[in-house]
């Protein structure tokens, strides 16, 4: 249902490298660029994720209560790439874990702030 959610970069290079490393970690590569607007995925047919410059050339801002989940297929998969935003500079929102019996997830932001989850449903 979700064609693509966009993550506002206050620096578009130091955010581009983070998710062409984070989501690249989980087969993630860029689709689609155009000035100021990066679109990274498996492929056009799922879900994707757009780091994008503010269009209205305001300063980016983190949206309070916004998240973006990334659904995974494994508690495996879930560690490693909460370990692999932390690894790039991200930080802490919860680590992995069980969250209601048939939830896993853990929780982090990116370098500017915005916060991601990675979770398994199983």
């Amino acid at each position: 249902m979700i064609g693509y959610v966009t993550i506002g970069a206050a620096d578009f290079d130091r955010s581009l490298a983070f998710y062409d490393a984070l989501l690249g970690s989980i087969g993630a590569k860029r689709l689609m660029e155009l000035e100021g607007f990066v679109l990274l995925g498996q492929s056009v047919d799922e879900s994707c994720v757009a780091v994008v410059k503010p269009y209205d050339g305001n300063p980016q801002s983190v949206g309070n209560g916004m998240m973006i989940a990334l659904r995974l297929d494994s508690k495996e998969a879930v560690d490693a790439l909460y370990a692999k935003a932390l690894e790039l500079g991200g930080t802490d929102e919860g680590s992995p874990g069980d969250r209601g019996g048939i939830f896993y997830a853990g929780y982090f932001r990116d370098l500017d702030g915005n916060k991601l989850n990675a979770f398994y449903l199983g």
